[in-house]
């Protein structure tokens, strides 16, 4: 049984498994077991040029960014479980947790994070009653958001990235990444507001 599973290992759901993975020195943190279902084949990160976001050299690739993320939350947070190569088919919800089924596996998780693509090729059964068009995209491409208050679909049901709603921008999907990781560190840590900073000593 999973505390968290993340599904999707893009810029939200990587933004996602970090911020969460930093927080395995709280008390409120230490026992949880987290993990991220990777599965990046489809992300648009693949095709993508970054000149405009800080911290990023001029011509990074969205490419290096899905490789970079996957190598620095092993090397940090090691304790965060990567399932690679597994592509989410089913989502069924029970009293107690989610029952995620992949194409080669079946996990339970408390939590689930979803933060896979926002076309309507995004086909996670179980899903279907939260499907509606993307209110920050041009009609004409047909995107698509799961309805959510503020990333939380329903009780235990989150999604990040532009699946949540907002527009397809690397920092606006990050930051919706890390924003549900806090509500989740905010739930963990009994309802006070929960957030993880290093700093240089």
């Amino acid at each position: 049984m999973f505390d968290a599973l993340i599904i999707g290992g893009g810029a939200a759901g990587l933004s996602c498994a970090l911020v969460l993975g930093s927080a395995k020195d709280k008390p409120f943190a230490k026992d949880k077991r987290i993990g991220i279902i990777i599965h990046q084949k489809t992300s648009h990160l693949q095709s993508a040029l970054f000149n405009n976001v800080l911290g990023f050299e001029a011509k990074t690739t969205g490419a290096s960014i899905l490789k970079q993320g996957k190598k620095q939350l092993a090397s940090l947070y090691p304790h965060l479980e990567q399932i690679d190569k597994e592509k989410v088919k089913e989502i069924v919800s029970t009293t107690d947790a989610f029952n995620i089924i992949t194409n080669k596996s079946s996990y339970k998780s408390k939590i689930v994070i979803v933060a896979v693509g926002y076309t309507n090729l995004m086909t996670i059964k179980g899903l279907e009653d939260y499907i509606e068009p993307h209110p920050r995209s041009e009609k004409e491409k047909d995107r698509i958001w799961l309805k959510n208050m503020d990333h939380l679909v329903k009780e235990g049901l989150y999604v990040a990235g532009s699946l949540a709603g907002w527009r397809s921008q690397f920092a606006i999907s990050s930051g919706s990444g890390a924003h549900v990781a806090t509500d989740i560190l905010t739930l963990w840590n009994g309802g006070k507001h929960t957030k993880v900073h290093d700093k240089v000593e």
